[in-house]
């Protein structure tokens, strides 16, 4: 485990995890150095990196709000750079109504708006599920967003595995979808990975989490991804759901560090959390 890094998304995200509001409270800079450490948890031989990642949503570009979702996408970005976070994962959004080709340049629009030169924060975009009419649900079209963005040095990638397999990658044959990554892409533009089993078979499109090893990717097929020799310095997150009331992400870690499944994952977290 020496160069794996594994971070618990939800209680990085806990303070400044607001996506569904345009204006957000500003920073009290007093308060950034101890809160910034304060998300760094879970974490895995945390010298490696020095960074956590929030998430940004560019909504549907509906013309009354396309201007306001652009702005709190570059406020969140100005408030990753005052707490000295590296990286922001971004959800590129969804079509609705609009033309395919037209809603992907919309959204490349949105990233020549929201990075300039003087931008540190490096936007990662997130492979998407393909739920309803979703961008960024495969290599094609990731790829025409990172080819258009002017400042290709301030942009990268999020790989999902739940999304990946809903929107039809098999995770079993995760190598091979590497492989064609980096030829049309290149591996070094991943800058992190959600790690997520998914509740729905493959190519359903639903976008909905399980738990490691419990959903139909499957655990030894994720442990194959996380330990991937190529993705060895890529940072991995869990975004596994709660088991009832309680995170599980204390036994979730404790199965990945050993590569042994948990049968009685459900049964461990419910008696540890109510002994305490």
């Amino acid at each position: 485990m020496s160069k794996f890094i594994l971070y618990i998304s939800m209680i990085i995200l806990g303070f400044i995890f607001i996506p569904s509001y345009a204006n957000c409270l500003n920073i009290d800079s007093t308060n950034i150095e101890s809160k910034t450490k304060d998300t760094l948890v879970f974490c895995y031989n945390c010298d490696t990196l020095r960074q956590t990642l929030v998430f940004q949503r560019i909504d549907d570009f509906k013309i009354d709000f396309e201007l306001t979702s652009y702005n709190r996408l570059k406020n969140e970005i100005k408030r990753c750079d005052e707490l000295g976070i590296k990286y922001i994962v971004v959800h590129p959004g969804a079509s609705v109504s609009l033309d395919r080709k037209v809603a992907l340049k919309n959204i490349v629009d949105a990233l020549n708006y929201v990075i300039n030169v003087d931008t540190d924060v490096i936007v990662l975009l997130e492979t998407m599920a393909g739920k309803g009419t979703e961008c960024g649900k495969n290599i094609e079209e990731i790829k025409y967003l990172l080819n258009n963005v002017i400042f290709k040095n301030k942009i990268g990638v999020c790989l999902d595995t739940c999304h990946l397999s809903d929107s039809g990658v098999d995770i079993a044959n995760f190598d091979s979808y590497l492989k064609e990554f980096d030829n049309l892409i290149g591996i070094d533009k991943i800058g992190c990975i959600h790690i997520n089993d998914s509740k729905n078979p493959l190519g359903s499109k639903k976008d909905r989490h399980e738990n490691i090893g419990y959903g139909y990717i499957g655990f030894d097929n994720l442990i194959n991804v996380i330990y991937n020799d190529k993705l060895k310095n890529v940072p991995k997150i869990l975004e596994t759901p709660y088991i009832g009331e309680y995170p599980p992400y204390k036994f979730e870690i404790e199965m990945i560090s050993k590569k042994k499944f948990n049968p009685n994952l459900t049964k461990d977290v419910i008696e540890f959390y109510k002994n305490l």
